[in-house]
């Protein structure tokens, strides 16, 4: 079984954050696949389905972006999946707003929620999809950044990377993080 999670913060207020495009992901495969996001347990919202003959789990944490690794190490436990089947989709400042990178291991890249994800699971050792959402404009604090909108110009290219991120999730789940990075890391 893979788990497939999205990292947001719960809340109508935070529903259309940068810091959400996890959610989003998750939001746009389940209703893709008719899979519902109805059962909540591990601290997180989920709901599970198939892609091919894989089984699938799809799940938000219901804590804050940066308290995620409760919630992911009580799933991955929960279900017993391994780390090489759980992907974690999740914004990224570093990356031009809509720019999608499939990812195994590694740092935080100072995003706190996978440094709560590495902190409670003892490893970096998982897959990740990072989505751009680009750096803040002057000097604003990236953490307010991250809590606010996108723009009415940026949901367009938004929509777009959400759904290539939904396309690398199938790609992973089929055929691997290899291929998936080979396709969808391209500049």
């Amino acid at each position: 079984m893979f788990l497939i999670l999205g990292l947001g913060n719960p809340g109508e207020e935070y529903r259309d954050t940068r810091h959400n495009v996890g959610y989003m992901v998750v939001d746009r495969m389940a209703r893709d696949l008719g899979i519902p996001l109805e059962q909540t347990a591990f601290k997180a919202l989920f709901g599970w389905g198939k892609v091919g003959s894989e089984d699938i789990l799809l799940a938000k944490p219901l804590t804050f972006v940066n308290l995620s690794g409760g919630s992911a190490k009580a799933l991955l436990d929960g279900f017993e999946i391994t780390f090489f089947n759980f992907l974690v989709i999740h914004d990224d400042l570093d990356l031009p707003l809509g720019t999608i990178r499939v990812k195994m291991g590694g740092r935080s890249g100072g995003h706190r929620g996978l440094e709560s994800i590495i902190e409670h699971l003892g490893t970096n050792e998982f897959g990740r999809i990072r989505i751009g959402i680009g750096r803040p404009p002057g000097r604003q604090d990236p953490a307010t950044y991250v809590l606010r909108p996108f723009t009415q110009r940026q949901w367009r290219e938004v929509d777009l990377a959400i759904g290539r991120a939904v396309d690398a999730i199938l790609v992973v789940v089929r055929e691997g993080y290899q291929r998936a990075m080979s396709e969808y890391n391209k500049s």
